[in-house]
């Protein structure tokens, strides 16, 4: 059986270092091979000359700047494989240097990958630029789940494994995802519900309509046992914390995973408006969370 990989990106920034040392543990706990994407794009010609030697070989040459680029690039690259063989010793690595546009060439190679490791910082959705290379990735409705890792730890949070479950079909495969994560790394899982879209406070807003919260509540925990029953037969061990709120979710989630592990969220991928939902649930979350976010998209 042909074992699918753990596909990191690497653009040359300690965003993107951090993600490949993750990916590496990463892929070691799942027993994967680990694939290491650097995606070249094209200079601008009045900074490098583009000397073509045939068909299957490019060297780019900055003048005045040594060696060329692509050579650089490969020691760097090598560098980063041995440094993930330290971290797993029986990890099985290689790198791969690709020439063109980053977000289509990476989102090919996680059609074939178990999962799809990125850097963080790049992402800019709540300021509308979503010309960044994560970004434009999260709103892919295949290929595999993505992760982007936030913070600036280089060593993974030991902590909870917080999930977002609102009952859906994405939120299903977020729960699946989160719960296999907090298994194979012993951690904790909290499952967070919350529904509210209003504009302002909704603890304001519920006491003005007095509302019988506690009918409300007891509502929700109903609707988040449905969505984790049978999940604990298969991963007995798991630890579960379950959480309703009536906030908004994203705040929700934020506030549950101050200290987390990793948050899984799942993206609905609305189609071609999807780049205008900036305010989507999956988008904030990736934006805000100070640890490393799981996005599970719709196929």
């Amino acid at each position: 059986m042909v074992r699918k990989p753990v596909v990191v990106g690497y653009d040359l920034t300690e965003s993107s270092r951090r993600a490949v040392w993750w990916a590496a543990r990463e892929a070691s706990s799942r027993r994967l091979p680990l694939l290491l994407a650097l995606v070249l794009t094209w200079p601008l010609e009045e900074h490098v000359r583009v000397v073509v030697e045939g068909d299957e070989h490019v060297r780019i040459v900055v003048p005045g700047e040594g060696p060329p680029l692509q050579d650089v690039l490969r020691r760097e690259l090598g560098a980063l494989v041995e440094g993930c063989r330290e971290i797993a010793p029986e990890l099985e690595v290689r790198d791969e240097m690709k020439y063109g546009d980053p977000a289509e060439d990476l989102a090919e190679l996680a059609e074939d990958a178990e999962l799809l490791v990125l850097g963080g910082p790049r992402i800019e959705v709540e300021l509308g630029a979503l010309g960044s290379t994560s970004a434009e990735l999260l709103t892919r409705r295949t290929g595999a789940p993505v992760v982007v890792v936030r913070g600036v730890r280089e060593e993974p949070n030991s902590g909870a494994v917080v999930v977002g479950v609102d009952g859906s079909a994405h939120s299903r495969e977020a729960i699946a995802f989160a719960y296999d994560f907090a298994a194979r790394h012993g951690e904790e899982l909290v499952a967070v519900h919350a529904w509210s879209d209003l504009p302002l406070d909704p603890f304001t807003w519920i006491e003005h309509w007095e509302l019988p919260w506690g009918e409300v509540r007891e509502e929700a925990m109903e609707v988040l046992a449905s969505c984790l029953a049978g999940w604990s037969e298969h991963y007995p061990d798991v630890k579960v914390r379950r959480v309703v709120s009536p906030e908004k979710p994203a705040d929700a989630l934020l506030r549950e995973a101050q200290d987390a592990a990793l948050v899984v969220v799942g993206s609905h991928g609305r189609g071609p408006v999807r780049r205008a939902l900036l305010g989507s649930v999956s988008h904030a979350v990736v934006n805000r969370a100070q640890c490393p976010a799981a996005v599970l998209r719709a196929v």
